[in-house]
């Protein structure tokens, strides 16, 4: 009766669970994979995807949450059933028994879910089949391509592989063949739409170990255009518009001239820097780059054009009045110290009074009354000019660049657009 108690009171040893008594797990060494050294083992794989998280360029990866499902026959597990039922159990019970040990290749962080509880199910079946299942979150690599971005299609795939069991001993082939890999309705992102979801299988050859089967889950991914026409392309194409406004204004206009040109080009920089900064410094060139420095050339180009027009037009003026000097006998201080102050041309019916010095033996009286009407004189002009003319006057005013720069600018970039949308479309 002692004997009996003691055995009774001895908490050392541990009873096993019922279910454990069912499936007889403490008769076998699940250490070992089913048919050990016999025939790889088949394990069959299935993917639920309920979410793809995020797409990040910058770090060239992905997200996924998905619901793993694995399928295998272990004789060791089988139990005898009246009614031919399943029993289903959660975690707890995946320790004491051999599971396929699948991971996913290039992945950088996954983890099970574990809220309430981890989420795992185990369910055997009286023959021995097992399903067991996992939802799972990981972020894995996506090898990109960003020579046409952002009119991209990226291709990722989420790989899987034993990591342990090579093809002599494990076999991983997708359940269903194609119909293996399902997905929710309800799968958006922001900036991509899911073009295709498509499984695949291959071989993966390791030197030291052999070959390993190999799982694919792949998906084409395009990407939405409209949020870059609207903060990268529609703005390019207007600074370069507005920096055509400067081919219309008065050659002589120079701070309005220079100052729209240079607005211009810090605000292409502006544009450039805001786009580069949301991309991975990649070492080729991007389409989006290709749009945006042809356009900053034509921003630049037409602060060019200016200079152009400014440095041939005070060429022009010093011959004129190097000319009316030699015909009057003298040149105009008046003309010659305004072209020296802002080096752009000057209408001499207009802006100078290239009437030459007067003689200084002329009459007193008579000096003092011609300088008074000469200096109402230019006055009544420019008021007349002004009021009347002012259109002959802007167009007599423009130089023959500004001319042709009207037709050429937006021709040339007319045609650019026609060729960088056909190409990249």
């Amino acid at each position: 009766k002692r004997e009996i108690k003691m055995r009774k009171l001895d908490s050392t040893k541990i009873r096993p669970l019922k279910s454990e008594q069912l499936l007889h797990i403490e008769d076998h060494d699940f250490a070992l994979r089913p048919g050990f050294g016999g025939s790889p083992i088949p394990v069959g794989i299935d993917v639920q995807v309920e979410s793809i998280d995020s797409i990040s360029e910058v770090d060239m990866d992905f997200t996924m949450t998905l619901y793993l499902r694995h399928y295998w026959k272990d004789e060791r597990l089988s139990f005898r059933s009246n009614k031919n039922k399943s029993m289903t159990f959660d975690g707890r019970l995946i320790k004491k028994i051999w599971v396929p040990d699948v991971f996913f290749v290039h992945s950088k962080r996954s983890f099970i879910h574990d809220t309430t509880v981890e989420n795992i199910m185990l369910r055997v079946y009286p023959d021995g089949n097992v399903l067991f299942s996992l939802r799972i979150t990981v972020s894995a690599m996506c090898f990109m391509d960003f020579s046409r971005f952002p009119l991209d299609t990226q291709n990722c795939s989420l790989e899987l592989e034993s990591y342990a069991y090579n093809e002599d001993d494990l076999m991983l082939y997708w359940k269903h063949g194609n119909k293996s890999l399902s997905t929710d309705e309800h799968i958006s992102l922001s900036q991509f739409f899911i073009e295709e979801f498509s499984a695949s299988s291959g071989l993966a050859f390791y030197s030291s170990t052999g070959w390993y089967n190999r799982l694919f889950i792949n998906f084409a991914l395009r990407r939405h255009i409209f949020f870059f026409v609207l903060q990268s392309y529609f703005p390019a194409m207007l600074m370069v518009m507005l920096s055509w406004v400067s081919f219309w204004i008065d050659r002589r206009a120079v701070p309005a001239r220079v100052s729209l040109g240079i607005t211009t080009v810090l605000t292409m920089s502006t544009i450039m820097t805001g786009v580069s900064a949301s991309m991975p410094q990649v070492s080729y060139i991007k389409a989006v780059d290709v749009y945006l420095w042809i356009s900053f050339l034509f921003v630049f180009l037409s602060v060019i054009e200016y200079a152009a027009v400014n440095y041939l037009t005070t060429i022009e003026e010093r011959k004129q009045l190097k000319k009316r000097g030699k015909a009057s006998g003298m040149y105009s201080m008046d003309a010659v110290q305004a072209m020296a102050f802002d080096g752009c041309f000057h209408d001499t019916d207009v802006d100078m009074d290239l009437t030459p010095f007067p003689d200084p033996e002329e009459n007193e009286t008579r000096t003092s009354q011609t300088n008074i009407s000469n200096a109402d004189t230019p006055r009544l002009r420019r008021k007349r000019s002004l009021k009347g003319n002012v259109g002959r006057i802007i167009l007599q005013n423009n130089h023959v660049i500004d001319t042709y720069s009207r037709i050429i600018f937006p021709s040339v970039y007319i045609v650019f657009n026609f060729f960088y949308w056909g190409l990249y479309m």
